[in-house]
């Protein structure tokens, strides 16, 4: 399976967002050393709020569950499935990685 690099260790901010691009598409990525996973990925696009917006989020937990909240209307995503926790809907998820000092992606998950 083929590794692309999206962007260096460097560039990402601890138990935050940035946003990237993943084959023309806006991903939000979430690095939060402190998890086995280490990295998540989602598309940025926010579908009830209609505007690219995921990766400036807050990131917190519900439960167990790992989750974004979208700075729009609050609803909160999770991080390792991209399902709303209070909609019916569904963000992307992106198999990511990090390996020596980049994040990588392999395919599009869901």
């Amino acid at each position: 399976m083929s590794q692309n690099v999206i962007c260096s260790i460097n560039d990402l901010v601890a138990n935050s967002g940035v946003c990237a691009l993943i084959n023309d598409e806006q991903v939000a990525l979430f690095y939060l050393p402190n998890t086995e996973q280490k990295v998540y990925a989602l598309a940025n696009w926010d579908p009830l709020g209609k505007a690219n917006v995921i990766s400036r989020g807050m990131i917190g937990n519900i439960g167990e569950e790992l989750v974004v909240a979208s700075p729009l209307y609050k609803q909160h995503f999770s991080l390792t499935s991209g399902h709303c926790l209070e909609e019916e809907v569904s963000l992307r998820t992106y198999d990511v990685a990090i390996e020596g000092d980049f994040v990588v992606f392999n395919e599009t998950v869901s």
